[in-house]
């Protein structure tokens, strides 16, 4: 039996978490660690206490609208998983560290995972995963 290594270690973890996602269309998970400890998790879904897809209330979950292309013109008010696990960290615990995360972060959640003091993004991609470029 053969251990995973602490990147994929992360990222099942990561995945395990986007099970608990509010969204009809993708579930989404993050994870955020510092010094091989989970600062914060996250997963995409409704702001606490507003009801959220599962409950049939996401217009966008019932449009053609293409993933990740006009959230705010579709009425979707689901908050990405990155966000979710940031603001759980605050920025002070997050500074230095790793997000791992079962898809590539938005062009909205970038500049957050950066102002958040993040140095490294692991993504998960087909059977294994890759280091994001350029944050």
């Amino acid at each position: 039996m053969k251990r995973p290594g602490w990147d994929e270690y992360y990222l099942l973890i990561a995945f395990a978490v986007a099970s608990r996602g509010e969204c009809t269309r993708r579930r989404v998970g993050a994870v955020i660690v510092r010094d091989q400890a989970i600062i914060a998790t996250g997963y995409n879904g409704a702001p606490a206490g507003e009801l959220s897809c599962l409950d049939g209330h996401c217009p966008r979950a019932f449009s053609d609208v293409a993933p990740g292309v006009g959230y705010a013109a579709s009425g979707c008010n689901v908050i990405h998983a990155e966000a979710n696990a940031l603001l759980r960290a605050g920025r002070e615990r997050s500074m230095g560290a790793t997000l791992y995360t079962t898809c590539t972060p938005c062009e909205l959640c970038r500049p957050l995972v950066k102002a958040a003091g993040i140095i490294r993004v692991v993504i998960s991609e087909g059977d294994g995963y890759r280091d994001m470029e350029g944050l």
